[in-house]
């Protein structure tokens, strides 16, 4: 879809900077934090609609169905989507949909109570999928995969049941990298989490509008807007679990190298197939040179050439020719730069962490 025509983040942030114009007259004279909020809340609008329309992910008269699990993730995408329809150039509606696990101790008023005070269309579905996590997964296993693949196909089936066309999924640019790396490290395969991606039966569009959102800006934001979090007992208290540790590696990293994060995520969106080692991506066994009849000479002091008799046998020249070496060769592919600034350019070094 076009720019004109679709979920232009542009005219999104021109109609949001005019909404808005009224509310910070009234807060000129608010505290820091009501200032520190707005660009927050700026970045993350900017960002979830970057993303949007990077992957054409809403289009005109979508609706837009929102899995809320209580979390800071989800409570975040639900705020900031609705922020979006209200300025958006296009038209679209927006439904939170919450699967009650059952879990023991689960607080079931809490999210409900939110919903209606917010004025938010939703669902609650009731399910025991708890007792089923429970009774199928071995004991010292962790939850997590029976858990999602439950909740998965009841939120799924829902969907389609109330005429949503899309799912949008509160996974992060964090939880992308982990589960890249969980993938890596543990599954033999490159892949992570697609921001946007077709369920396996074809039913279903499901979309992550936070994927270029850093997961510490959403714990900021929550906090700011204090949602009233829901924490997950049934795998959040399970200790050693993989993916834990994973983001425990890349919470360092991110300590140690601010960069580090950003530039990974941007690897995962430059593939070079040509440069990996999949032979269904890339054609590696028709590969072959396309040389023509120019001739190269190498270009330097001296070949030394030993065994004549070997390398005549094998139909190679016992006196290469040679040049002379210049480093303002022609060839701007192996010439050397003589400028200045050229010159004095670092070599990158290979940091030992990785």
């Amino acid at each position: 879809m076009s720019n004109e025509a679709g979920f232009n983040r542009y005219s999104i942030e021109a109609d949001a900077e005019e909404d808005s114009n009224e509310d910070r007259a009234a807060d000129s004279q608010a505290p820091t934090e009501s200032a520190h909020f707005r660009k927050l809340q700026k970045k993350l609008r900017r960002q979830v609609s970057a993303a949007i329309q990077d992957f054409n992910m809403i289009e005109d008269g979508d609706v837009v169905m929102v899995c809320v699990s209580g979390g800071k993730d989800s409570y975040t995408l639900l705020d900031i989507l609705l922020l979006l329809k209200r300025v958006a150039p296009i038209h679209f509606d927006v439904v939170a949909v919450n699967l009650d696990q059952k879990q023991p101790g689960y607080p079931e008023e809490v999210l409900p109570n939110y919903l209606n005070e917010q004025g938010i269309a939703h669902y609650i579905l009731e399910k025991d999928t708890y007792s089923i996590v429970k009774s199928v997964v071995p004991e010292g296993k962790t939850y997590c995969s029976a858990c999602s693949r439950l909740r998965r196909g009841s939120l799924y089936g829902f969907a389609k049941q109330i005429g949503a066309t899309k799912i949008a999924l509160g996974h992060h640019r964090d939880d992308m990298l982990a589960t890249f790396f969980l993938n890596l490290f543990h599954g033999g395969a490159l892949k992570s989490m697609p921001p946007k991606l077709l369920s396996d039966d074809k039913q279903n569009v499901l979309i992550r509008p936070l994927a270029y959102v850093q997961e510490k800006d959403i714990i900021d934001y929550a906090a700011l807007k204090e949602f009233p979090i829901i924490p997950c007992n049934l795998c959040g208290s399970q200790t050693n679990l993989q993916r834990a540790i994973i983001n425990d590696m890349l919470r360092e990293w991110d300590d140690a190298h601010p960069q580090r994060l950003a530039s990974i995520f941007k690897a995962m969106q430059n593939v070079a197939p040509s440069q990996l080692a999949d032979r269904e991506l890339f054609d590696f066994e028709t590969l072959a040179s396309e040389r023509d009849d120019s001739e190269r000479l190498f270009e330097g002091d001296n070949i030394q050439v030993g065994q004549q008799s070997s390398l005549d046998e094998i139909g190679l020249p016992t006196e290469p020719k040679k040049q002379a070496f210049s480093a303002s060769s022609p060839d701007k592919e192996y010439s050397i730069a003589t400028n200045k600034s050229q010159q004095s350019t670092k070599i990158p070094t290979i940091n030992p962490v990785l």
